[in-house]
């Protein structure tokens, strides 16, 4: 699929280098770009010189598509449509982006949040043909599509119905967090943008590589992550056993942030972002071998997404050291101390202070707690015993004539539910005395 790029910015120079990332992610082949300088055309986007220019180009090239990098209204779309050759079709960074999730959407979940965010930026445009209706044009050009008068409370009653099914889902994996929590596992969650490198540092923190022994633990969560240097190659989450002894550490790949999102995109993956909000440790990794310019606007992007609902500790990962030296890099850190102070310098592609990086995980996580608890041998006391070795880190179990001494230390969670354990113990144990 040919396409064209176009973009518009207030002033100085357009960068074209993330749309013609996100074009190739999606499939297309980018053979031309225009772009432009100017306060924003209310018509048209771009000015009509420049349109026309852009209509030439398509013709030269025999493109099929125009991508433009701004956001479009639904009249700039149809306007656009109409200055250039019959059949390309318009759409803007948006309308690509949903496009790549459609086509990475493999769970329930993700083609929900697909479907939803496509719906919600659908409505306003249902809204413009309505209007371009009634006053008597013809609004199935170029992406607006046909005029239908239900289709507005269509689309409404859909975005209604996915939302009650996304939240029924979300219901169901916060009860599998608590679950994990009360067995003892921990929660990390991988943040940050798109290729920043998250999914490679998934595999090299993951102790399953061979990934059975996550699949037999927990078969509703993904057991492998790819690692590609393309967008959104992760879509849904991801989740993996980090090899973090003693503790039992579970570490979530989630969807990259990319620049400019409206709200209605990002509101449309909440549920995913919640493997974020709901982690006991967030990792947010960044590409540190771009521009710190680049590196300082996304990690201010990040830490407002996550500052708004998150309440776990962020530490920042400084990833693809290999692709800098030592003084560029002494430089990034002491550019962006404010917004990452303490940060680990790693390497995911090379396993560089990949170690370095699950002490500092260790030291982030909720203390431990040391636990001896006496145990009345009963009929379910071997259980208990059993429990503990699955969920804690057993030092020492000590079995006499009636009870059993079992030392062990386990996150706060895990030690409450001992205790109680235990205290059914001693009830069952006095009633048959």
């Amino acid at each position: 699929m040919k396409t064209i790029i176009a973009k518009r910015v207030d002033s100085g120079t357009a960068d074209t280098s993330e749309i013609r990332d996100l074009a190739r992610a999606a499939g297309y082949t980018v053979v031309g770009e225009v772009t432009q300088s100017r306060r924003a055309d209310p018509a048209l986007q771009i000015g009509e010189g420049k349109a026309e220019e852009l209509a030439a180009l398509v013709d030269e090239t025999d493109a099929t598509t125009v991508i433009f990098d701004n956001r479009l209204g639904p009249y700039q779309t149809y306007n656009l449509g109409q200055l250039l050759p019959e059949g390309v079709e318009v759409i803007d960074r948006f309308t690509l982006i949903l496009e790549i999730f459609g086509q990475r959407a493999q769970t329930r979940k993700a083609q929900l949040q697909v479907e939803l965010a496509e719906l919600r930026y659908e409505l306003p445009r249902a809204e413009a043909k309505t209007s371009l209706a009634k006053r008597e044009e013809h609004p199935g050009f170029m992406g607006l599509g046909e005029y239908d008068e239900s289709r507005e409370q269509d689309i409404k009653a859909q975005i209604s119905r996915i939302k009650d099914e996304l939240e029924q889902i979300e219901q169901t994996e916060q009860h599998r967090r608590e679950r994990r929590r009360d067995s003892g596992f921990d929660l990390v969650a991988l943040a940050g943008y798109t290729n920043a490198g998250k999914s490679t540092l998934l595999r090299q923190l993951a102790a399953d590589l061979d990934v059975e022994e996550n699949e037999n633990l927990h078969p509703d969560l993904d057991a492998t992550a790819e690692s590609q240097d393309k967008l959104f190659t992760t879509l849904g989450t991801t989740t993996r056993r980090a090899d973090l002894e003693p503790r039992d550490v579970l570490v979530t790949d989630t969807v990259g942030f990319i620049s400019d999102l409206p709200h209605w995109l990002v509101e449309s993956f909440k549920s995913t972002l919640d493997s974020v909000y709901r982690a006991d440790l967030v990792l947010l990794v960044v590409d540190v071998s771009e521009p710190v310019d680049e590196i300082h606007e996304k990690l201010v992007t990040c830490h407002d997404t996550l500052y708004e609902r998150n309440e776990a500790p962020i530490v920042t990962v400084l990833n693809k050291i290999d692709k800098v030296d030592d003084e560029e890099l002494r430089e990034k850190r002491d550019a962006l101390s404010a917004l990452a102070p303490n940060p680990v310098t790693v390497s995911a592609r090379e396993a560089t202070n990949v170690d370095a990086l699950l002490d500092r995980i260790d030291r982030e996580l909720p203390d431990w707690e040391r636990e001896r608890l006496l145990l009345p041998m009963t009929d379910d006391t071997m259980s208990v015993v059993s429990w503990l070795h699955d969920n804690a880190h057993v030092e020492d179990v000590t079995y006499g004539d009636e009870d059993v001494v079992v030392s062990f230390e386990a996150r706060p969670a895990v030690v409450s539910q001992a205790r109680s354990r235990a205290s059914e113990l001693r009830t069952t144990a006095a009633e048959s005395a």
